[in-house]
This record gives C-alpha cells, sequence and structure tokens, in this order.
C-alpha cells in the first residue's frame, strides 16, 4: 500500500478554492483505494473505498448526486481537501476503510451512535479463578469479551442465569474470597461452589467457566447435553441431592430456551439483521437465533447524516458490528445484498465461510421481517423522544429569557462550581450546556493556584477562575480558528453565565466579569440550600417555583457543575493520598504500587492490609510484605 500524493500532517489540510479541488479531483488516481475528505480545518468528515478512486470521486460531485439528499450536499460543500490510498485490491480497500473509519470517526460516515457505551460481558481469563462480569470497556487482551449488548438490564439478567446454572463467583478482585476466610451466601445458596475456600478445585471451575463462553457463543444444545448427563452420572451414583442441582439447572436453561424459541430447530443458527432509515437517522436490530432459540435480540442506533442508501447502511454496520462482536455465524440473513469484500471480510474474522444473503420464504423470511418492523418502531420511538426533548428544551430556554428578563433565550451557558476538602487540593469546573442540552466536548477544570493550602476560600477560588476564563477569551481574541492553540470553549462567549453559590460569590464574580458584562453575557448564582437565583443589582433573590422549566434547567447546569467539580477533586485527591501512602515505601516502585493498588482495591485497603495479606500480593516477594507492613504501621 502507498499514500498518493505524499501524507499530509492530519488537521493541516489547506483551504483549497474550487478550481484546486477540482484540479486536485482530475488528477487522483484511476486505481482501488481509499479517500478522505476533510474540511477547511483539516477534520476528516468522510472516508470511502472505491475500485477506481477518481471516478467514485467524481461521483460526489455531480450535479444529479447533489440534489440526492440534504446530507450528502452539505457534506460536499464543506470538502476542502481530497487524501487517498492507494491499495492492491477492493478487499484491501474495505480493510484500510475500516481503519480510517475507527481512527478518525468520520461525520458523515455511519457511526454507532455512542458506542463506547455500549456493555459487554467480560470473562477475566487471566486469573486462576476467572470472573464473569459487566462492563463496558474491551481493551485487556488478556480477557475475552462478549457483546456488545444494547440493552444493560438483559445483560445483568443473563449474568444472573449464568451465575446459577455454572456455580460463578462474584466476588472482584483477582483473587476469590473476602477477609473473613468463610464462603460467602452465594455459596450457601448454590450459586458460587466456594473456590475461595477450596471447594471446588481450579480445573473444575475452569470447566464452569468454558461452559459460560459456550452459553454465550450459542451452544445450547450442548449446554442441555452437558447438564442432562451430570444430572444422570448423579442420580446413578446415589447422589440425590447433586442430582437435584443439577435437574433445576436443566430446568431453569430449558425455560428459558422456551421462553426465547422463535423457530423450529431445523433453522439452525443465524443472525437476521435490518434497518430503518429516516432522515439522518437510522435503527439496525440484530436478531440472534441460535439452534432456533432467539438468544438476544440488539438495536443500534446509528448517525447516517450523509443520508446514505440502505445498502450502504447495512454494509458499514455489518462491519462495525462484527468487528466487535464474540463471533460471525456461518449465516447471515439481511435485506439487501453487500459486496464481496464486505463478505471475504466478514469470513476472515470468522476463519471460515460465511453466507450473507437475503430471505425470500418460510421462518427466515418470517424473522427478518419481524427484525425490520422492529427497526422502524425502535427508530419512530427515538425521533418522538427526540422531539420532546427538544420541545422541552426549548421552553425550558425560552421560561428562562422571561424569568431573567434577557433579550432572547441564552443558548450557550457556563456555570463554574469550586470543589476542595478543608482547603485542600482546591479544583473548579466549567460545564458548558448549549441549546439546553451538556456540551461535554468544551467542559474544563481548573486548579486553583492562589490559595496554596491557606484554607478554603471559595469567593477567592471563584474569583481566581473566572478571571482566568475571561483572561483566555481576551487571548483568543487575536486567534483564527486555524491556529495551534486555538480552544473553541475559551473563545465562545456565552449568553449565561451561572455561578454556583449565593450573594457573596456573585459580587466575587462580577468583579472578574467585566470583559463578559461589556459584551451582554448575562451572570447570575444558584445557591443549593433554597435554590435561590441571585441577580447582579438586587437585594433580594429571585425565588422559582420548583416545576418550572426555568429553575429545573438551572438546577442541571448547577448540578453538572458540581459533579465535575467532585469528580476532578476526587481525583487529586486519590493521586495526593496514594503518592503519600506508596511513593516512599521501601522497595516499592511505580508496578509494585499498581499492584498493590490493583490487589486492594484502594490506598486505605492497603494500610489496613495484615501482613500475610500483603505477603499474598503477585510480585510482592514475602520479605518486602513485612517491610512494607511494619514501614506503614510505624509511621501511622
Amino acid at each position: 500500500m502507498r499514500r498518493w500524493p505524499d501524507p499530509r500532517v492530519p488537521g493541516l489540510a489547506q483551504l483549497l478554492n474550487p478550481q484546486a479541488l477540482g484540479e486536485q479531483r482530475r488528477k487522483l488516481p484511476d486505481q482501488p483505494g481509499v479517500y478522505l475528505f476533510r474540511d477547511a480545518e483539516g477534520r476528516v468528515i468522510y472516508v470511502g473505498k472505491a475500485i477506481s478512486i477518481r471516478k467514485r470521486v467524481a461521483s460526489h460531485f455531480r450535479a444529479e448526486t447533489r440534489s440526492g439528499t440534504p446530507g450528502h450536499d452539505t457534506m460536499v460543500a464543506e470538502i476542502a481537501d481530497i487524501e487517498c490510498l492507494i491499495v492492491g485490491s477492493e478487499a484491501e480497500a474495505l480493510l484500510a476503510e475500516q481503519a480510517f473509519i475507527k481512527q478518525y470517526r468520520p461525520r458523515f460516515n455511519i457511526r454507532l451512535r455512542d458506542d463506547k457505551s455500549y456493555p459487554f460481558i467480560g470473562i477475566s481469563m487471566d486469573e486462576d479463578f476467572p470472573r464473569v462480569y459487566f462492563t463496558r470497556e474491551r481493551h485487556r487482551s488478556n480477557r475475552v469479551y462478549f457483546g456488545p449488548y444494547s440493552n444493560a438490564k438483559r445483560v445483568r439478567d443473563t449474568l444472573e442465569v449464568l451465575s446459577r446454572v455454572f456455580l460463578i463467583r462474584s466476588c472482584t478482585g483477582t483473587e476469590p474470597g473476602r477477609r473473613s476466610g468463610s464462603p460467602c451466601l452465594d455459596y450457601h445458596i448454590k450459586r458460587c461452589g466456594a473456590p475461595c475456600v477450596g471447594y471446588v478445585a481450579r480445573a473444575e471451575y475452569r470447566r464452569g467457566i468454558d461452559g459460560v463462553a459456550e452459553f454465550l457463543r450459542g451452544n445450547y444444545k450442548g449446554i442441555e447435553h452437558e447438564l442432562e448427563q451430570r444430572m444422570r452420572s448423579a442420580s446413578e451414583a446415589q447422589a440425590f441431592e447433586q442430582a437435584a442441582v443439577e435437574r433445576n439447572r436443566l430446568n431453569a436453561v430449558r425455560s428459558l430456551l422456551e421462553r426465547q424459541r422463535v423457530a423450529s430447530s431445523q433453522i439452525g443458527t443465524l443472525d437476521a439483521i435490518a434497518v430503518a432509515l429516516r432522515g439522518a437517522d437510522a435503527n439496525a436490530q440484530v436478531f440472534q437465533v441460535r439452534d432456533g432459540v432467539l438468544s438476544d435480540r440488539q438495536s443500534f442506533y446509528l448517525a447516517n447524516e450523509a443520508e446514505r442508501p440502505q445498502a450502504e447502511v447495512i454494509e458499514e454496520f455489518l462491519l462495525q458490528y462484527y468487528e466487535t462482536a464474540a463471533a460471525v455465524p456461518a449465516q447471515i440473513v439481511v435485506e439487501t445484498p453487500v459486496s464481496a469484500a464486505a463478505i471475504a471480510a466478514l469470513a476472515q474474522r470468522r476463519r471460515g465461510p460465511v453466507e450473507v444473503r437475503a430471505a425470500e420464504r418460510g421462518e427466515k423470511r418470517r424473522i427478518l421481517e419481524l427484525a425490520a418492523r422492529n427497526a422502524a418502531l425502535a427508530l419512530e420511538e427515538d425521533q418522538l423522544k427526540a422531539e420532546r426533548r427538544r420541545e422541552h428544551r426549548a421552553e425550558a430556554l425560552d421560561s428562562l429569557r422571561e424569568v431573567l428578563a434577557l433579550d432572547a433565550p441564552p443558548m450557550r451557558i457556563e456555570c463554574f462550581d469550586i470543589s476542595n476538602l478543608m482547603g485542600t487540593h482546591t479544583v473548579a469546573s466549567m460545564v458548558v450546556f448549549e441549546a439546553g442540552a451538556p456540551r461535554r466536548s468544551d467542559y474544563r477544570r481548573f486548579r486553583i493556584r492562589s490559595l496554596d493550602g491557606a484554607g478554603p476560600d471559595d469567593f477567592a477560588a471563584m474569583a481566581e477562575v473566572l478571571d482566568r476564563r475571561m483572561a483566555s477569551f481576551e487571548r483568543h481574541i487575536d486567534i483564527s480558528p486555524h491556529d495551534a492553540g486555538y480552544d473553541r470553549s475559551f473563545a465562545t462567549l456565552p449568553n449565561l453565565i451561572v455561578i454556583d453559590g449565593g450573594k457573596g460569590q456573585l459580587s466575587s464574580g462580577l468583579a472578574s466579569l467585566g470583559p463578559a458584562l461589556d459584551r451582554g453575557v448575562a451572570v447570575i448564582a444558584l445557591a443549593k440550600r433554597l435554590e435561590e437565583v441571585y441577580l447582579p443589582g438586587r437585594s433580594e433573590p429571585l425565588r422559582l417555583a420548583h416545576d418550572t422549566p426555568a429553575l429545573q434547567l438551572l438546577q442541571r447546569v448547577r448540578d453538572e457543575a458540581h459533579r465535575f467539580a467532585v469528580t476532578h477533586h476526587r481525583q487529586r485527591r486519590d493521586r495526593a493520598m496514594t503518592a503519600s501512602l506508596l511513593d516512599e515505601l521501601p522497595g516499592v516502585g511505580p508496578a509494585r504500587k499498581r499492584a498493590l493498588i490493583a490487589h486492594f482495591g484502594s490506598p486505605d485497603a492497603v494500610l489496613g492490609a495484615s501482613v500475610e495479606q500483603l505477603q499474598s500480593v503477585p510480585g510482592v516477594p514475602a520479605k518486602l510484605g513485612r517491610d512494607i507492613h511494619a514501614r506503614l504501621h510505624r509511621v501511622g
């Protein structure tokens, strides 16, 4: 693979005039590869693949294509630069396209909305007695992940069934058990085999973990057969109590599968995937059928700002979904055909043949139609909810304009809060709401420098952070958005500034906000105790009814600023606490410090650990464990 033309530094794409952009298009190679569209600020806004880069890029600019959808027209209007990457085949182009989409998350490509928050089921295979747990991350290479799932409650219900059937431990930490040395309640109610006290061997426990993995992969027949065999073996050995336990587990699995059965077992294993489109939004439904059982139904909301057609949305969704899915089934039923390159990529992911086709009749067609109806219904409900949220935010902003006597609704609101503990580790937060919704990319944190352990002084801290906010704005007056060091959050003045506090905080803040006041920015303070709103020039606070949209919006902004400040303060305090406890211990470097924190969970737990517990930490020799204990208890 090679780039054409020479590689550019991302973010430094120059703004081209239409003639220069046309000349650049004409020089594109007539070869397979990937092309990237960048806007005037150098951001990648779209990544595409093509057998011929020149012809595919030209198709975006044709009149009949540009008049197709508003989203596509918007994308073409924002193109300022084109970069391409030549590859050897269409399959290589597909892989390169997915890599660039994952790297840049372009605005006009199909994207899973909030894909980082989707839940997974993780298995900690790096531990002697692995845990099966709920998680929203999947970056650890020595762990097995199943997902993504679209419903967190369904994931927790699945974990509940797994604990009853396979007796997996629910305790956290790398080692099973608790400090008391006795089995917990889960053992007594037949939810765990108690590996913490040696009631189950490592090999036997691992067989249970293998059963969990097979269950999550959809091998239900094998699980049923194994449970039935264990029940019969226990019965033949006259271990009737154990046989009854195995019978109850078998009945639980069969009951779960019968409730989910949607077709005869002859239909086998497949995924039925349907997509519904409406404007820039889309919903994809994945019906996972295993041995005729609907093992799960996933619902994913997609961003389709370029308003691309259904066939392209389905293909891109398939590639993104199966990149993280635990397994690719041998058969995938879809509504429209997909390219041979996409099928080859799925086969490579599965390490075996994959059939991707439409279902024309029979039970497979019925399942696909069911998925399509669910996709349309989910998309309609999502758009109705979004519309209601927009109406509620508009009502709240208009109500706030009225009660504060503003000239217009405050479309951008900034709120500032201070957090400290007895004057230590004082920090401040700035949160931003635009059009009544959080704009988290514009949130900022501040470490208060002027106090330096001089004791709590919220007035001085608020004055400092607002001074710095205004200084940042004034520095940005002469900075172009294309220049290095440009910060949109500081360069943009809000319509309304909310200070968390009462009359004193408002007075200290007004002294620092001269440049903002001169430009018409409104400033208020919101006191927590009685939810009173203080305005400049008024001695008495404004009291709003608790059910008014205006006060509810102010409370949301204030609570978000408080949450953001407290989180920052806790992080700083924990880092300082970790340093004070562990950095001066003999023989404890960065690696062993991480091992101690990972094993015990917190510096407090390290301080309270016994000699035996410190000696049991992986990577800590017995003598060092004794030295650490002696050192900690000598200095308190």
